[in-house]
C-alpha cells in the first residue's frame, strides 16, 4: 500500500517499511505514532483527508541534520555581510503499518 502523509506541514509519500525525516516530534525512540492526516491511499484521494485511514510508524531517533551556512549580502554594502550556522533537529520514523 501506498499512502500521502500530512506531517508538521509537509507532505511525505509512504510505503510499509519505508523510512522517512520529518519535524521533530515529541516521541522517545521506540514509540509509535500514529498520523490520521492522510491525503491519499493508493488510488483514493481525500477532501481532505481520507477518514478511517491511519498511518503508523516507529520513532527509530531524534537528532539533527548537518549544519547548514546561512549567508546574507547585499550587494554594494560590505558592511551588511553575515554568516550564521543553523542545524534542523528531525525524528527518523520508520512506517510499520497502513491501515485502510
Amino acid at each position: 500500500m501506498n499512502a500521502v502523509v500530512k506531517v508538521g506541514g509537509k507532505q511525505y509519500y509512504v510505503t510499509e517499511g519505508s523510512e522517512i525525516f520529518v519535524e521533530k516530534l515529541n516521541a522517545n525512540s521506540g514509540d509509535v505514532v500514529r498520523f490520521d492526516q492522510v491525503l491519499m491511499l493508493d488510488s483514493k484521494v481525500g477532501n481532505p483527508y481520507l477518514t478511517n485511514v491511519t498511518v503508523e510508524g516507529e520513532v527509530l531517533k531524534n537528532g539533527k541534520n548537518k549544519k547548514i551556512r546561512v549567508f546574507k549580502y547585499k550587494s554594494k554594502d560590505r558592511s551588511n555581510r553575515h554568516t550564521q550556522g543553523h542545524r534542523q533537529p528531525y525524528t527518523k520514523i520508520r512506517i510499520t503499518k497502513i491501515n485502510g
